[in-house]
């Protein structure tokens, strides 16, 4: 299956696609759209992320948000902070994603912020912290991430 974001068989330049999205040259990938979130910063090895979260269409069979929600939020935050780090020709895949949920979550603004802890050649660590509109932490994910190259990283 072909992935119509990365048409050519070229390595992507994940960096410039993250800048062309925030400042809307490009539009956000689908997977923002279909949940809601949005970048609202970036800078080498951090990003902040926001959802306004939707009980109709986030909520858990219990009537909280979904966790899942939280860990695409936490994820994308975590792939921008990571993608601001990489050089020419590299990209990149997760490897592994953790997250703690540590309060239920309703109705609110999330904000999802992302640091880069290590970039190693090939392995990095992203943490993120997800808070609500009143600044309480609600989640704390982290993830490992391997950087890409040559043939590697050709048509991601």
């Amino acid at each position: 299956m072909s992935n119509p974001l990365n048409a050519t068989a070229e390595p992507v330049d994940l960096a410039a696609r993250s800048r062309a999205i925030l400042d809307g040259r490009a539009a956000p990938p689908p997977i923002a759209r279909l949940i809601g979130f949005r970048p609202l910063a970036a800078a080498s090895g951090r990003a902040v992320f926001e959802l306004d979260t939707d009980l109709e269409q986030h909520a858990n069979p219990m009537g909280t948000i979904h966790g899942g929600i939280l860990c695409d939020l936490a994820d994308a935050a975590m792939g921008f902070a990571y993608a601001s780090t990489l050089e020419d020709g590299e990209t990149f895949t997760t490897l592994e994603l953790k997250i703690n949920f540590l309060r239920p979550v309703w109705q609110t603004r999330l904000s999802a912020t992302a640091n880069s802890v290590q970039r190693g050649r090939t392995i990095g660590l992203v943490e993120c912290d997800i808070t609500d509109s009143d600044g309480r932490l609600v989640a704390r994910a982290s993830s490992t991430s391997m950087t890409l190259r040559g043939a590697q990283a050709q048509g991601r």
